[in-house]
């Protein structure tokens, strides 16, 4: 498949959603804007960053975090990262947490722990079909990325998902709609 340059670019994936209240979302390996590192590329190892939020809702009762490319050549995007289910106790989360060979296949099991270190968290299945953060990687000589990663605060503590573990990234974001109360997100670049 041709890559057509020529595409529009697309909007901001959460201007498109229900307007909600933010929240600040910082990082220390991500600055608002800016190229992302080497390690939270494709190439350099698809290292999660750090991420840390505060002064969200006081009825919130869990987050979901994702991390979305709309700049993607697929249709609607690509959906980088998903984690749900994150107890509101959970404030930051370190970089570099990932899914190992035994939580993976434990997953088949139980519950396992997730990619952001934290045991009741669930991993859900991001575009590239995989478990965690699955770094940049933008088609060579493509136009710059944008990588929005958000912290989304739910008035739920679980969310209802209708295929458990394997419910698409879509239809995850498409549950969560009503549920999300605030947001914060902030954003990164990619080009190669």
């Amino acid at each position: 498949m041709a890559l057509d340059k020529n595409r529009p670019v697309a909007q901001d994936p959460y201007s498109l959603l229900p307007q909600v209240p933010s929240f600040p979302l910082t990082s220390e390996d991500i600055v608002d804007f800016q190229p992302l590192a080497p390690a939270q590329t494709g190439e350099g190892g698809s290292v999660s960053p750090e991420l840390s939020w505060s002064k969200f809702p006081k009825k919130t009762r869990s987050f979901l975090l994702t991390c979305v490319d709309p700049d993607s050549p697929k249709e609607g995007g690509m959906c980088l990262w998903l984690v749900a289910d994150i107890p509101v106790s959970v404030t930051s989360i370190p970089a570099g947490n990932s899914m190992t060979m035994v939580k993976a296949l434990t997953s088949r099991f139980i519950r396992p722990a997730s990619s952001i270190g934290v045991d009741e968290a669930l991993d859900l299945r991001n575009d590239r079909g995989s478990l965690g953060f699955a770094g940049a990687n933008p088609p060579k000589g493509d136009r710059e990325h944008r990588y929005y990663f958000a912290i989304h605060a739910l008035q739920v503590e679980q969310l209802d998902l209708p295929h458990g573990r394997r419910t698409a990234a879509d239809l995850v974001l498409a549950t969560a709609i009503p549920h999300i109360i605030a947001r914060g997100v902030i954003m990164g670049t990619s080009q190669r």
